[in-house]
């Protein structure tokens, strides 16, 4: 009977389970975010499901499982930072029965001491480098969308410093519980108009520039959908002119979906950009955490 091993990203919103029987992923569970409750039974719960089927190995975590709160405090490793430094050092514990190792994030101030940190995103970016390793050499600028977006700096497979902008729990915020979209009433316009909308206003002031996601709906007869989209483009668009000059290329590590969007903005600024799937990044990442034992 084969041995499988279990890879984990556990964020601030889900857990994501794959188990792996050798380099194959045979089976997937999702969970709760880390901090939504008792990490230690949630993650039990699902393991013991899996030793039903047959033995495990060992699990390896990143992401929010390392954090203050959730299943054991993990720290931060300093940029700057390559996959050695990264993996010198990682939280241990039993679950279930099993060994699990939890990795810890990464961690930088810019030149002016403001701080950053990540949990998660290390991961993906490093298995986006053992995935295509002529990113491993020169610089280049990583983009990873999501609920707090990481524009990440890799000069020679070394990340050394990192971004971070909130914009996908502005545009949650912003988007679903706001006035701002108004009511669930008809309209006209679709999201990507909208969205085509916010990126010609997104060098506006923003505070400003919101205000049009309800008055056009007031006085255009513009649909909700429209307004959300509007929304996005506002926030995406800003990001992207704060974080690339004009003309540059970008790579986005990410949902499929949401990569969409910045591909967009990234184009009104005449950029370039190539993506690369998000869960293979992150699966590529944590596999290289279990061939090295710290």
């Amino acid at each position: 009977m084969s041995v499988n091993h279990v890879l984990g990203d556990w964020g601030t919103t889900r857990l994501r389970l794959f188990r792996l029987d050798g380099e194959d992923v045979v089976a997937r569970l999702n969970g709760p975010g880390a901090l939504e409750g008792n990490a230690d039974a949630a993650l039990a719960e699902r393991l013991e499901t899996w030793k039903a089927e047959g033995p495990l190995s060992e699990v390896v975590l990143c992401g929010m499982a390392g954090a203050p709160g959730a299943l054991v405090a993990a720290g931060y490793a300093a940029c700057p930072a390559d996959a050695a430094k990264w993996l010198s050092s990682r939280a241990r514990l039993e679950v279930s029965g099993i060994p699990v190792s939890v990795l810890p994030g990464l961690s930088c101030k810019d030149s002016e001491g403001v701080p950053e940190v990540m949990r998660g995103e290390e991961a993906q970016v490093f298995g986006a480098l053992a995935l295509h390793p002529e990113l491993g050499s020169g610089e280049h600028l990583i983009a990873l969308p999501g609920t707090h977006c990481k524009w990440v700096s890799v000069v020679n497979g070394t990340i050394v410093g990192f971004r971070t902008h909130p914009t996908g729990e502005l545009f949650a915020l912003l988007a679903g519980q706001s006035t701002l979209t108004g009511p669930d009433t008809p309209g006209e316009g679709t999201f990507d108009e909208g969205f085509a909308r916010g990126l010609d206003r997104c060098e506006d002031s923003l505070t400003g520039a919101l205000f049009e996601a309800r008055a056009a709906r007031m006085l255009d007869g513009r649909s909700k959908d429209w307004s959300r989209g509007y929304i996005s483009g506002l926030l995406i668009g800003g990001e992207v002119a704060a974080q690339v000059p004009n003309g540059i290329s970008v790579v986005l590590i990410g949902d499929p979906a949401l990569s969409a969007l910045y591909v967009r903005a990234l184009a009104a600024r005449g950029c370039t950009s190539r993506k690369i799937d998000g869960d293979a990044a992150v699966l590529a990442g944590l596999a290289i955490a279990k061939g090295q034992k710290a």
